[in-house]
């Protein structure tokens, strides 16, 4: 068998490379800010004074000592890894359980149901805030997690149902049948059949809505009003505040708010792309 060889011509990679040079500008200014803001965590101010945007003439820790004991950053990491495990744990089984019954079952008004999911998905979070304070003031739930975790859960489930339900009529019909030959029921059909294949999806789910949960900062800045109950992004608002003439350690606690985020990612990445795709085609 003959193959065709390709020819290597010197025209062809000079191509290739003016291709890729608008990727790697753009790549290089969506990582200076992360590149800044590592560097000057590990830079006394005295160093980032006379040099912003070097690497640090010697790698220091005070910085993550200092947040760690001068502010709240630790009860505030937790806080956060409360609400949001709670939250995407919380929502993502709700959310499990509507989209099997909207894709795999036979029900009046489960279209309607569905229309109506994904309307909800158009509504700012922001237009809420009044009506859900005075909910959340009548059930007494002002200034608790319980009450912050119940208004996360309820704006990630319009997003998190659709996104499973085209997952859910993607996959074939004939295991649904053999399922049910077998004699299993629909809610052994969801745990032994459905969630093992949808790990794309649901890997995708949990990385959006955590980063979502973990970066927001209004609806938590209204509802936990403690300082001792504030989550990680009021808490470095407060944070940069009261270290404003101290640059390195207030990104010394962006940083810190970053990394599990970024450690989440990596974990998932593998499944991200194909999760993102997930219902588009059959």
């Amino acid at each position: 068998m003959n193959f065709r060889k390709t020819p290597f011509s010197p025209g062809k990679i000079f191509a290739t490379l003016l291709k890729l040079i608008p990727l790697v500008g753009f790549s290089i200014i969506a990582a200076y800010p992360v590149y800044y803001m590592v560097v000057t965590s590990f830079k006394t101010r005295i160093d980032w004074l006379n040099n912003q945007f070097g690497l640090p003439s010697k790698i220091s820790f005070d910085n993550f000592i200092a947040a760690a004991s001068q502010g709240r950053m630790l009860i505030w990491f937790r806080n956060s890894m409360i609400v949001t495990i709670l939250s995407i744990v919380i929502s993502t089984l709700f959310a499990a359980l509507a989209a099997f019954a909207v894709a795999r079952m036979r029900f009046r008004g489960r279209q309607f149901y569905l229309n109506m999911m994904i309307s909800l998905m158009v509504i700012p979070p922001a237009v809420l805030i009044v009506p859900l304070f005075g909910i959340m003031v009548t059930a007494n739930l002002i200034n608790t997690f319980q009450g912050l975790i119940f208004i996360y859960v309820g704006l990630l489930l319009p997003f998190s149902i659709y996104l499973l339900v085209s997952f859910f009529r993607g996959l074939p019909v004939e295991l649904f049948d053999a399922a049910a030959i077998d004699g299993c029921s629909s809610f052994g059909t969801l745990t032994r059949i459905v969630i093992p294949l949808s790990a794309p999806a649901l890997v995708t789910l949990v990385v959006v809505n955590t980063l979502w949960v973990w970066n927001e900062l209004l609806i938590a800045l209204i509802f936990l009003q403690s300082d001792e109950l504030k989550t990680l992004m009021p808490g470095i608002s407060l944070f940069k505040g009261r270290f404003n003439n101290n640059e390195p350690l207030v990104l010394t606690g962006a940083f810190l708010a970053s990394l599990p985020m970024i450690l989440l990612y990596l974990a998932g990445q593998r499944f991200f792309v194909q999760g993102m795709v997930a219902g588009a085609v059959k």
